[in-house]
């Protein structure tokens, strides 16, 4: 079974911030050789995610509160008096091991089979950050 892998690059501008990354994976699934299948988004990162949701500003303003309310970054965690870099970051692991740290999304035809108010988004939990990627996977016939 043929497996095409390939990067998106982000950058993220807020210290919380959920980025529509659905256009660029829909461009790599429609340049691929797959016609079925599946693509699996993923990302490397400790303290950054991807998911797929509705996207409006409403719920979009609501997951970053949500995020903040389970998490708040102003506790006193262990991990932020033991990190090597000093970074006061546990908040975002948290939120992390709550939410995916992948999404694996069907293809039909080199189409993406998303609902219709699906989205999928890389979630910034500990930004802001030049340099991010999300790692695509796009595996089928």
């Amino acid at each position: 079974m043929p497996v095409e892998f390939s990067e998106i690059k982000i950058a993220s501008s807020a210290a919380m911030q959920l980025i529509d990354i659905t256009s660029q994976v829909k461009e790599k699934v429609q340049k691929s050789n797959i016609n079925n299948g599946a693509v699996i988004i993923y990302s490397p990162h400790a303290t950054a995610s991807v998911k797929v949701s509705e996207y409006e500003k409403g719920p979009e303003k609501d997951f970053l509160h949500y995020f903040k309310e389970i998490a708040p970054s102003d506790k006193n965690y262990v991990h932020n008096t033991t990190t090597p870099d000093g970074k006061q970051n546990t908040h975002s692991h948290l939120v992390n091991m709550l939410i995916n740290q992948s999404e694996t999304i069907p293809i039909r035809g080199k189409s993406l089979v998303l609902g219709k108010w699906q989205t999928i988004f890389f979630i910034e939990l500990d930004g802001p950050r030049p340099e991010r990627k999300a790692i695509v996977e796009i595996i089928g016939d």
